[in-house]
This record gives C-alpha cells, structure tokens and sequence, in this order.
C-alpha cells in the first residue's frame, strides 16, 4: 500500500471554494479509480487555508494509471481555477514496518 499527500494551500478566503471543489468534483473521481482504497480531505486546525487530500492504493501501477486517466485530467481541470493562488505539493510515503 502506498499513501499519497497532496498538500495544497490557497488564501483563506478561497478556502471554501477548495474545500468544495475537492468534496464535490474532485474526490468523488478519485476514489471511483482502481486501486484506491481510500481518500480523506484534511483541513488544518491552524491556517484555514490548507489541506491535505490522503489517499491510500494498492500500488505505484495504480497511481500511475490513475494520473493517465480521464478522472485524473478532470480533477486537474476542476482544480486550474485555484492553481494560479494555490502552492501543491505531492508526496507519497510507504507504511513503515
């Protein structure tokens, strides 16, 4: 299993936009995907303005064919809006032990 953190900060008076853009267009789109066990929207207790989508799949196979699907293409498209305010960062980390 692979979990992937998407960390995307935007300023705090769009925050609501972005939290429903990713509730409602995005993580329904990735979770649909093969190979994604799960997704989780966080949003920081102390700065308002950033989030943490996590995600859980099966395997590097599946996240690559996830970023070469049509879901994935809408989901960046979904989000342009906020990209041009908005700092993302992807990280993806192996469970330990």
């Amino acid at each position: 299993m692979i979990t992937r953190m998407i960390l995307v900060k935007v300023p705090t008076e769009r925050a609501a936009e972005a939290e429903r853009l990713w509730k409602q267009e995005c993580a329904p789109l990735m979770i649909k995907q093969p190979g994604c066990v799960s997704e989780e929207f966080l949003r920081s207790r102390e700065n308002p303005g950033e989030f943490i989508s996590l995600s859980t799949w099966e395997s590097e196979d599946a996240i690559n064919a996830y970023r070469a699907s049509a879901a994935h293409k809408e989901i960046q498209k979904h989000s342009r809006a906020l990209m041009n305010v908005s700092k993302v960062e992807v990280k993806s980390y192996d469970v330990a032990g």
